[in-house]
């Protein structure tokens, strides 16, 4: 793709994550377009493609992919449903990204790797944090040696059962068979993903999942331990059937410590012999919206982005690893 060209997007699967996540910021970057939508149902396509200003929209992802006018493919389902359209984008020779977690196991995820890596075209997995002006100051402070060698990192995430978790009502997220995990694959993703930015691959990996409640057919309750290559070690504890929720990280140095949330925008301490420093660093709106731009730059050959099917693989291989799936 030259750098003149408006590279045109058709996206699969309109919900809720592209209404102000995702959607508006391939609409708002200078040099994309979204040209088209795809929903199962119909009407709901039509309605999203209205109040977006879309042109086309479709009710099946086939069409959406063969269109001549789409030249890169965003697929924002559920997560069962990633390799079956990641593998026709692949076959179709168009660049995607695909929404994370990459797919419900690594097995999947290394067939879609492998089909994007055969043809050579960019994959991009949606673990928009590695983008994020917030989450790049801890990695410059990681950097800069701001707390000396890294030692551990530890992170707990917890939070109560919610309405539909209660009502038995059917939701995709805590489906074991979309997702074996549930809000782990959800959410715990994008933290591991971050961990693996900041420090490295990952060697080892191992874990305990079960099911606490019995409200769903997913795992609620893990726990996991791993080390990275460079020999930094890690623990988590993810529990969604606590009392209140939590979400903190420690880095741990030789010379200091880093504190932060993965979703709450409180602000990031560094604390170490030169005192205490705490800075708050917003989220756009858009959430996706530095994920998106690095997408651009990428497809230009400005720059690399930092969330490739490689990266994407390798966080699929550690979170199966933690729920013991291999």
């Amino acid at each position: 793709m030259t750098n003149s060209k408006i590279v045109r997007w058709g996206i699969i699967g309109c919900g809720a994550v592209t209404e102000i996540k995702s959607g508006p910021a391939y609409q708002n970057t200078d040099g994309f377009k979204v040209v088209a939508v795809m929903r199962r149902n119909m009407d709901k396509a039509i309605d999203y493609a209205r109040r977006h200003n879309i042109s086309k929209h479709y009710s099946n992802a086939d069409d959406l992919i063969a269109d001549t006018d789409i030249d890169a493919v965003y697929i924002a389902t559920p997560p069962d449903s990633h390799k079956s359209y990641a593998l026709k984008a692949a076959k179709a020779g168009k660049p995607c990204c695909i929404e994370k977690p990459m797919a419900p196991c690594y097995t999947d995820s290394l067939e879609i790797y492998n089909a994007f890596e055969k043809k050579n075209i960019p994959l991009f997995i949606a673990y928009y944090r590695r983008s994020l002006p917030r989450f790049n100051k801890i990695k410059h402070w990681l950097d800069e040696g701001t707390i000396g060698e890294v030692r551990h990192i530890q992170w707990h995430l917890s939070k109560p059962p919610n309405q539909l978790d209660l009502s038995g009502t059917y939701n995709w997220r805590t489906d074991a068979r979309i997702a074996l995990g549930g809000y782990f694959d959800d959410l715990a993703s994008h933290g591991l993903d971050l961990f693996i930015y900041f420090l490295g691959d990952i060697e080892i990996a191992k874990g305990i999942a079960s099911n606490q409640m019995g409200l769903y057919s997913a795992k609620d309750a893990i726990v996991g331990s791993w080390m990275h290559k460079c020999g930094v070690t890690g623990d988590g504890s993810w529990n969604f059937g606590c009392y209140q929720r939590e979400d903190k990280v420690e880095i741990l140095g030789s010379a200091g410590k880093i504190t932060f949330s993965i979703f709450n925008e409180e602000p990031i301490i560094l604390l170490n012999s030169q005192g205490e420093e705490k800075l708050e660093i917003p989220n756009p709106r858009h959430i996706q919206e530095f994920h998106v731009l690095n997408i651009k730059e990428h497809l230009k050959g400005d720059k690399k982005h930092p969330s490739l099917g490689r990266s994407g693989l390798h966080t699929s291989w550690v979170m199966d690893k933690i729920l013991g799936l291999h």
